[in-house]
């Protein structure tokens, strides 16, 4: 008889697994002179006194001039960073700015965080722009003036991805997405009375880190009436917070649900997708006047005081630009496939 298992050897697994933040160092340690000071309690539970941290960017770009010296932008933001669209937004704006003489070659530099973690750096005005992906914290930032504009940056895609033996049973060709969650929260009730000894059982991971993924999984939970975080301890819902590719990892290794995006799906190695099936992927097409359930919409915030205003501002207007950021979206592929759409023409 097979023993399904819920462990994995290859990754350090937890009821609720601590984040590791590259690049987050207490600020006597850093030697990076575009770090940025953190504030106290943005990403707790990393392991290091949030009263004492610093973040320095996890990747700097220059466009191809080796004689950029001076940082003119600092983004912050999870997955559009990890997938590599920060880098190409980047490259092409500072190229933008140089061939048309509006600014000498300069650098660019992304910093890592999700929504929560973006928008709490715009608000301690240690980066000039976010990237964004949860429409109520965006206007929030807005309305507390942390944020000055916000701008549709881009159309991701939700997935629902789960392991190759689909012990949920779900049908991709008949079910929609919330009845996808209740045979979920179903089997895996039933799974915890009486584990399986013919496939494994059904389980779901979520991010459970505050990140738009995380709130997404949570909203779909709460529309089919569950909250399964709010009970003592769930022994099918598994709460691993790190950031999209090594969540979409764990979750192939356990045989686990999740929701993760199109984005980091396309940019996750082929071995780790060759062991996950997908089940339901979001569309820009509404249903009855909505938006799809698993539409992942991307804003770019503006800082209130960016360190470079002029240049800062010029983004802004160059990201929704058919001839600039936009036309950087239609082009950026991941092995072969075209990751995000173009920001709609109007909200």
């Amino acid at each position: 008889m097979t023993i399904y298992r819920r462990y994995h050897p290859s990754i350090h697994y937890s009821y609720s697994t601590l984040p590791t933040i590259p690049n987050l160092l207490p600020r006597s340690a850093q030697n990076q002179p575009a770090a940025v000071d953190v504030p106290d309690g943005l990403y707790s539970g990393s392991g290091v006194a949030a009263s004492d941290a610093s973040l320095s960017p996890q990747e700097v770009y220059d466009g191809g001039y080796s004689n950029a010296t001076e940082m003119y932008l600092r983004i912050a933001t999870g997955g559009s960073g990890q997938s590599g669209l920060i880098k190409a937004w980047a490259d092409a704006f500072i190229k933008y700015n140089v061939e048309n003489g509006l600014a000498p070659p300069f650098k660019v530099g992304w910093y890592l965080g999700d929504t929560t973690e973006s928008l709490g750096l715009i608000e301690a005005e240690a980066v000039d722009l976010a990237v964004t992906y949860n429409e109520a914290a965006e206007k929030q930032s807005l309305k507390s003036g942390a944020s000055v504009k916000r701008v549709y940056g881009f159309r991701d895609h939700f997935m629902l991805v789960g392991p190759l033996e689909n012990p949920a049973a779900l049908s991709a060709e008949n079910d929609d997405v919330l009845t996808m969650f209740n045979k979920i929260v179903a089997r895996g009730n039933a799974d915890v009375v009486k584990p399986p000894s013919d496939r494994p059982p059904v389980r779901f991971l979520s991010r459970f880190d505050k990140s738009a993924t995380n709130i997404k999984d949570s909203e779909l939970f709460i529309k089919i009436g569950q909250v399964p975080w709010g009970l003592p301890y769930s022994k099918w819902y598994h709460q691993y917070t790190q950031y999209p590719l090594q969540a979409l990892n764990a979750a192939a290794l356990l045989k686990e649900y999740t929701i993760t995006d199109k984005g980091t799906w396309f940019s996750s190695p082929a071995d780790v997708n060759a062991k996950l099936t997908v089940f339901k992927i979001g569309s820009d097409e509404q249903v009855d006047g909505h938006d799809d359930e698993l539409l992942n919409p991307a804003h770019v915030m503006l800082s209130k005081n960016p360190g470079h205003r002029d240049v800062a501002e010029r983004f802004m207007e160059w990201v929704v630009s058919k001839d600039g950021g936009q036309k950087v979206i239609r082009e950026f592929k991941k092995n072969g496939e075209v990751l995000y759409s173009e920001a709609p023409d109007t909200e």
